[in-house]
């Protein structure tokens, strides 16, 4: 259990776990927040993953079985008053568990290998809950890893951990890598790649996905650029039946993602 509880919001701990919001020190530390039992939780399934863990005394009892966790790792457990975790926390209504955690990053060479069947590419993605829902999609659709390339968002900003809804933990995840690098190696790894984008002259439905895929997903505002167009092996665009001007970008990688998940369990070399 944890000590004496953490009740003055300008204490130095508590600043120190604070400043972790801004990516800088996220940077310099190579460490940042999960916050909520299910982060909480898939963080703890890692070895070494989390540092610090802070709860609030109704977590405490709520959650017992991850303070159990915790402590039987190792993880150094402080209590906190309400308002502390409340200065802590990125959301309105914090859950009362925040734990501090290193980052997961995995080395390109190491995230793509030559049994890698599908992975996703996030190039020049800025909005943090779209790129957290993208990687919680791609975890679900059976993705072996997701790389953030240099130009898009933070995957260790709190929007974007808490959209990925544990996800972050659940498979590789490369960032900082330019785009024309990461293509490179999917394609020396052997996957096609394909870039999601309005302006494909050809469709899902034209495209054989049952081979080992890497999707390319671009800005939310302004789809991709011509130069990361020309890198793909074909550009391909989701079908609009209806009226929509267009897909949300977290809702288009969805479509992408899920339509060569099942084409690769169920079309031509199908295991």
């Amino acid at each position: 259990m944890a000590g004496s509880e953490l009740t003055n919001i300008k204490s130095p701990r508590v600043k120190a776990v604070r400043r972790l919001t801004k990516r800088a020190f996220r940077d310099r530390d190579r460490s940042f927040l999960a916050e909520g039992p299910q982060a909480v939780r898939e963080a703890l399934a890692l070895d070494g993953v989390v540092m610090e863990l802070f709860a609030t005394a109704d977590a405490e009892l709520r959650h017992a079985e991850i303070i159990t966790a915790a402590t039987l790792a190792g993880v150094p457990l402080f209590r906190a008053s309400g308002e502390v975790m409340t200065e802590l926390a990125q959301t309105v209504t914090p859950q009362g568990l925040l734990a501090v955690c290193r980052f997961v990053h995995v080395p390109l060479e190491r995230a793509v290998t030559a049994e890698a069947r599908l992975v996703a590419v996030l190039a020049h993605v800025r909005d943090p809950g779209n790129a957290g829902t993208v990687l919680r999609t791609a975890d679900a659709a059976g993705a072996d890893a997701v790389v953030f390339t240099d130009a898009s968002v933070d995957p260790y900003n709190g929007k974007c951990v808490r959209a990925s809804a544990g996800s972050l933990f659940h498979l590789p995840v490369t960032t900082g890598v330019p785009v024309a690098e990461a293509v490179r190696k999917l394609k020396d790894t052997g996957l096609r790649v394909l870039a999601a984008d309005g302006a494909g002259k050809q469709t899902l439905d034209d495209v054989d996905l049952s081979g080992p895929t890497a999707w390319i997903f671009g800005n939310e505002a302004w789809g991709l650029p011509e130069e990361i167009l020309r890198l793909a092996d074909e550009v391909v665009q989701v079908p609009i039946y209806g009226r929509a001007e267009s897909l949300n970008l977290a809702t288009a990688a969805a479509v992408c993602l899920y339509a060569s998940a099942r084409s690769q369990r169920t079309g031509p070399g199908a295991g």
